[in-house]
């Protein structure tokens, strides 16, 4: 007969972490949040590591390049999805690897024969006030002049107005040319009292902008996650379909990491794949693999070769794989599972293989929980989405901003590779569903209060880093009563205007 669990599977807000002793080191300044990112041998230090315990999903609505730059500044990863083609995938890889520092590649680009109305447009589109006006409209386009709020007003200008009749002209711009230093741009800048520098080549096309702002923004993330080569980690998706085309595509194209995304990585299709690149590269590539909710599933991946195991079936926001297949496990118990599996592993082998927590985080302090229950980081999906630099489109619905958001398993994303059994290359149903998020602003700012909560929690612990957190925490389960006290209860909140 079947194999019946004697517990139940459990979520993560059905547990508490129990304080411990703090000594007077233990504060948040002080804490370390840097986490193993591939396996490692006892002794050894990981080949890759991340400054963060956080990595973003891949997902059509979260991991592009824009926000794999964003995320490596604060000192994390992001996985650029793979349901694209081949070449546009690599394509976002080269362009994370090939930005510099403080060199942004301008998004908001106009041409001289368009109008106001289009400045217009296009700053409620993209939130930039700087403007390039190019020959040819394009980012990287002959340069002609700059619109910025200083050369319009609304209300004295008709919207028709030609942008040419009131841009700021090239011969009255300063610029660099390509191969200028941030160094040397921050201090034309500074020299001259500009909010942006363009940056061009000899042919007087448009390479970059280097912003006054950015300058504190990059004092800002000392955390910031640099290859040897001072260039930004990325990883990259791949399926169990077209590996032998996309693997060699997205290393040459110069991808840290890869992982393969599957709803279930319990399969000799994902054996086969990671054969595949262990033949072909050894272990120069690094792969993780997954998703698992088991020891089991866990011993599996880890003795095929997997540089990291994903956890989690169907408890992402925008899954319904429980709902459609019943299959899956409570997030909490399945990272506790397989965390144990690990330890045993690495006792009998003397090799480290991390685990990343994928799903089922709805608070913050969900993912100080997972660490505490054995994650050596997360993988979050929604947390991501709802910020400027995910790909989705920002929407007004009922009155509030949202950022459009959808499941790798939904008819939006069409990713059958993702749910591939070795069947048809089509989807036959569902499993993940299309949706909004409550837009949040820009992934700096909220990112780090999240990061301050986690810290803070961890000094609670008497933990100054994510290994001794694992080692020191107590945790409890709470009943539905006890959840319930720990919000605000029995009083009427005040709703204040800041």
């Amino acid at each position: 007969m079947a194999y019946f669990y004697d517990e139940p599977s459990r979520t993560f807000s059905e547990y508490l972490l129990i304080p411990g002793y703090s000594g007077t080191q233990c504060i948040p300044a002080n804490v370390s949040l840097r986490t193993p990112l591939v396996k490692f041998r006892k002794g050894e230090e990981p080949a890759l590591s991340m400054n963060i315990p956080l990595v973003s999903a891949i997902m059509q609505s979260v991991s592009d390049d824009n926000m794999a730059v964003s995320l490596a500044k604060e000192g994390g990863v992001s996985f650029i999805y793979g349901s694209q083609p081949i070449e546009e995938q690599a394509e976002m890889v080269r362009k994370v690897k090939n930005y510099k520092a403080g060199f942004v590649t301008s998004d908001s680009n106009i041409r001289p024969d368009q109008t106001l109305a289009d400045v217009i447009a296009l700053k409620e589109k993209n939130g930039h006030s700087t403007v390039a006006v190019t020959e040819d409209g394009t980012g990287t386009g002959k340069l002609l002049g700059i619109v910025t709020g200083r050369d319009y007003r609304v209300s004295r200008m008709p919207m028709d107005k030609k942008v040419s009749e009131f841009m700021t002209p090239f011969d009255r711009l300063i610029v660099a040319f390509d191969g200028t230093s941030l160094k040397e741009a921050n201090d034309i800048i500074w020299e001259h009292k500009l909010n942006s520098l363009p940056i061009i080549d000899k042919q007087r096309n448009l390479i970059s902008f280097v912003f006054r702002k950015d300058y504190e923004q990059h004092k800002e993330n000392p955390a910031e996650l640099l290859d040897s080569s001072k260039r930004y980690v990325v990883g990259a998706g791949i399926n169990t379909r077209d590996y032998e085309q996309r693997v060699p595509a997205l290393v040459d194209a110069g991808a840290d990491i890869l992982c393969i995304d599957s709803s279930e990585g319990f399969t000799e299709w994902q054996r086969i794949v990671i054969s595949y690149i262990r033949d072909k590269y050894g272990d120069t590539v690094k792969v993780g693999a997954g998703n698992v909710v088991d020891s089991e599933g866990f011993r599996f991946l880890a003795e095929a070769g997997a540089d990291f195991v994903k956890v989690g079936i169907g408890g992402g926001s925008i899954c319904i794989t429980r709902e459609t297949k019943g299959i899956g496990r409570g997030q909490a118990t399945a990272v506790i599972d397989v965390a144990k599996a690990r330890d045993e592993y690495f006792r009998e082998t003397g090799v480290y293989v991390p685990i990343c927590s994928d799903g089922g985080i709805v608070l913050d302090y969900h993912i100080t929980l997972a660490l505490a229950m054995g994650s050596d980081f997360c993988m979050l999906g929604r947390y991501f989405a709802r910020f400027d630099e995910s790909p989705s489109n920002k929407v007004m619905v009922n009155g509030n901003y949202m950022k459009e958001y959808w499941g790798e398993g939904s008819a939006r994303a069409r990713n059958w590779q993702r749910y591939d059994l070795g069947g048809a290359a089509k989807l036959s149903f569902v499993e993940g569903v299309d949706c909004y998020v409550p837009y949040a602003g820009p992934l700096h700012d909220n990112l780090q209060t999240t990061l301050s909560k986690i810290k803070s929690t961890m000094c609670n612990c008497g933990a100054l880093t994510i290994s001794e957190l694992q080692e020191k925490a107590k945790l409890t389960l709470v009943s539905s009563v006890s959840i319930v006290e720990g919000g605000a209860h029995d009083v009427v909140v005040r709703d204040v205007k800041q």
